[in-house]
């Protein structure tokens, strides 16, 4: 879920001609699904046009994954998984690349420092957007220096290099 704080800024000043007009875009254009979520639309955006100056409120918006996307990821996580010769087990192999791709929270370790905890990808915790862009960050880590020597240590940099490009064929898009 997305949470976005919004403010009313009064240095901009309003005709009521204007008013009227973005009401009935965000109320007309912009529509609840039936006659039930219009109107708690309907409210929400009477709320926003009478906030006071500085008032602070919050919009929380989802956005759901595509199904047809999601299924691309997750093949190109299995293809490199069942290409490479380090993990033998998948959930492992998925941290790794969670970390590698930064896609985690930094906790204090048991013996001091810092260490990186994978956040998960689930439907619920991570919407299409978010995901799509984690998905280039996996890409960009594969594709880096580190993630091919280390899936693959009985080759040299570059025939690792190889190997992945030639995994990942068909998931750069």
């Amino acid at each position: 879920m997305t949470q976005t704080l919004i403010m009313r800024d009064h240095s901009i000043s309003l005709t009521e001609t204007e008013k009227q007009i973005g009401q009935k875009v965000l109320t007309e254009v912009l529509r609840g699904v039936d006659e039930k979520h219009h109107k708690r639309w309907r409210r929400v955006v009477n709320t926003w046009f009478g906030l006071e100056e500085g008032e602070i409120t919050t919009v929380d918006t989802r956005h759901p994954r595509s199904g047809p996307f999601h299924r691309f990821h997750m093949a190109m996580e299995q293809a490199v998984f069942n290409g490479q010769e380090r993990f033998r087990d998948f959930d492992r192999f998925r941290d790794w690349l969670k970390i590698g791709a930064g896609h985690v929270e930094w906790v204090p370790g048991a013996k001091g420092g810092i260490v990186p905890l994978p956040k998960s990808i689930s439907y619920s915790e991570i919407e299409e957007q978010e995901m799509r862009e984690l998905h280039e960050q996996m890409l960009a880590f594969l594709h880096g220096d580190h993630a091919a020597p280390y899936l693959w240590r009985h080759l040299d940099a570059e025939e690792a290099g190889a190997m992945m490009a030639s995994i990942l064929d068909g998931f750069d898009k």
